[in-house]
């Protein structure tokens, strides 16, 4: 989802440059003549991702629209321009809350490389929070990524489940999310700030599972040489979370009943029952009433664990929130690799949401993942995408997008392999402005005129091509060429 930028300035002259840059760079950009007005669409009409503020306007000045928006809680990254660049205008911009300062005139990459950095930090700021929240136990539907019908079916469901210990029973595909639901119940719970454990109940060894979840003394079997609390004491408190219930031996689903009926366990080896005070969430992706029909799954405790039941629904079902999701991966995985991914092109957005994802979040997860490791421009493209964008389907007439119409780059006439005159007619070097004119005027042809694939190609930035392009008078052969 390409970013807003909201440019507050007096000066309609300078609204039209700015914008000119930010868009050829991919930004998606809205204006306010005033402070007053940009007041108005951040609070009550849309808002933005982030502002470029001039300092100097009439009625309220940039700096007064500034502290009026950090009063009323709004964290926006904001951008400060003015003519004037003394130290004191500096000073009193950061203490009002900028997150930068640009004297006017700006160039084009100091300005975009000032607002990639205000909105990596903003993405930096929000992962940071996202963890703490999670270590502390302290996620809650809140923090769910997500606004269609049916997430917000399950944020409602979740909200009301939360506020009892009811046992809850989360049903799914595999990769939907269900984890993030069950840490969101406990973070949602009184429960907050307890331990939240969670147990794959399919990975557990046969012969050790009972050991796992419900401890075992010193010397109870070969190889116990110390006490083990298991999972349900580890939880104690707090939440337990059985992942995949439906893998769990039915042996071990007779002790997993008592446990919940009588809130104590019998460690191995123990002398007595051990009281505990968990909450229970399960999670399954397989029918657990079509397993109790096959005698997989015991009838008294899927009545026992599903006394809540909350289904999390596909990505495909939910394909509005997509855009968001993408977000969030790339804000996520900008810190944690240290990239600066803005965001998505347009034409990459319409191709994710046209896909139908069988792994669900978890795929798009990793697919977000790999492009942003590969990705060498600060939008992604569908090109980052190689194991989806060659299975996309058409989408309806009703609903085409940029992504049917974007260009199949293998289907393009090989390169030839010397385009590009070096010497003269003389024999001697041609100058370097006309090598380069040549060179970006043969990539236009060769690449139908597509900015993103040709400043890709020659390893530049995409504002820096746009540039070159204007400096060498070839606008012209980007109308032609589209």
């Amino acid at each position: 989802m390409a970013k807003t930028v909201l440019v507050v300035d007096d000066d309609p002259t300078q609204r039209r440059l700015l914008q000119a840059v930010l868009e050829r760079d991919g930004y998606a950009v809205v204006h306010a003549a005033g402070g007053g007005e940009a007041i108005d669409r951040m609070l009550r009409g849309g808002g933005a991702d982030m502002l470029l503020l001039d300092m100097v306007m009439p009625e309220m000045s940039g700096l007064e629209c500034l502290a009026e928006l950090r009063s009323a809680g709004v964290t926006t990254p904001v951008i400060v321009l003015t003519a004037n660049g003394g130290i004191d205008t500096v000073v009193k911009a950061m203490q009002a809350g900028a997150q930068d300062f640009f004297v006017k005139p700006v160039g084009p990459e100091r300005l975009l490389v000032g607002v990639r950095n205000a909105l990596k930090m903003t993405q930096l700021t929000a992962e940071v929070g996202r963890l703490t929240k999670r270590a502390q136990g302290r996620a809650s539907f809140d923090d769910i990524i997500g606004d269609s019908a049916p997430m917000r079916m399950v944020k409602a469901l979740g909200t009301r489940a939360a506020k009892s210990s009811i046992p809850v029973l989360i049903t799914g595909e595999s990769g939907v999310g269900k984890e993030v639901i069950a840490r969101a119940l406990h973070g949602a719970s009184d429960r907050a700030g307890k331990p939240f454990v969670a147990v794959n109940c399919g990975a557990l060894p046969a012969n050790l599972a009972e050991s796992i979840l419900f401890g075992h003394e010193k010397g109870a079997f070969t190889g116990a040489v110390d006490k083990t609390l298991g999972k349900f004491r580890e939880a104690d408190g707090g939440t337990l979370f059985l992942d995949e219930i439906g893998e769990l031996p039915l042996d071990l689903q007779v002790k997993l009943l008592r446990a919940l009926q009588e809130s104590e366990i019998d460690p191995v080896g123990g002398k007595r029952p051990v009281k505990i005070d968990v909450r229970i969430v399960s999670a399954t992706n397989r029918d657990p009433a079509q397993q109790v029909k096959d005698g997989a799954f015991r009838e008294d405790l899927f009545y026992r664990l599903n006394v809540f039941p909350i289904e999390a629904p596909s990505l495909r079902e939910r394909r509005e929130d997509i855009p968001a999701l993408v977000d969030h991966f790339i804000a996520r995985f900008n810190a944690e690799e240290g990239k600066r991914i803005v965001a998505c092109a347009p034409e990459t957005q319409a191709m994710l949401q046209a896909f139908d994802w069988p792994g669900n979040v978890r795929q798009l997860e990793n697919a977000v993942f790999r492009a942003i490791v590969l990705a060498d421009s600060p939008f992604l493209q569908p090109y980052d995408f190689p194991s989806i964008s060659g299975v996309v389907a058409p989408m309806p007439e009703a609903t085409t997008t940029l992504a049917q119409t974007a260009p199949s780059y293998a289907d393009l006439p090989p390169l030839p392999e010397q385009p590009i005159r070096i010497l003269d007619d003389r024999g001697h070097l041609r100058t370097l402005e006309d090598i380069e004119r040549d060179l970006i005027q043969h990539a236009i042809e060769v690449y139908a005129g597509h900015m993103s694939e040709i400043a890709r190609r020659l390893g530049i930035g995409r504002s820096t091509l746009y540039r070159k392009v204007r400096e060498q008078g070839l606008e012209g052969q980007l109308k032609e060429a589209g």
